[in-house]
């Protein structure tokens, strides 16, 4: 019998796993930064957006995850607002144009709502 754990949701590499909408949406800059380390690229990734959107508990279950986002090189930083995360992420996606950067890339997600980006 195989050892299973909760952490499985984000942790495993093979074999079925068993999450909820948001637990994939978490899981999957995970599973990015996995494919891009096969791939042999350097990268990391950035996750903001604002509390009050209709994804409510995301940032509630990003920061339970913080261990295995950690381990991925993934940040999460949430926003004061909607315009203010996008800048966020937007700004990250500058990091090629900067000399002595870390990454060779920052993948990043925003989430949020409509109206608050008018």
């Amino acid at each position: 019998m195989t050892a299973i754990s909760l952490d499985d949701k984000y942790a495993a590499t093979s074999g079925r796993v068993f999450v909820s909408g948001t637990q994939a949406l978490v899981r999957l800059p995970i599973e990015q930064a996995r494919r891009d380390a096969r791939a042999g690229h350097n990268t990391a990734g950035f996750i903001s957006g604002y509390r009050g959107s209709p994804l409510g508990g995301y940032d509630n279950a990003l920061w339970a995850a913080e261990k295995h986002l950690k381990a991925n090189r993934i940040h999460f930083e949430p926003g004061i607002n909607e315009d203010l995360a996008a800048t966020s992420v937007w700004g990250t996606q500058q990091v090629p144009l900067l000399g002595g950067a870390r990454y060779q890339g920052v993948f990043g997600m925003w989430y949020g709502k409509g109206p608050g980006v008018d």
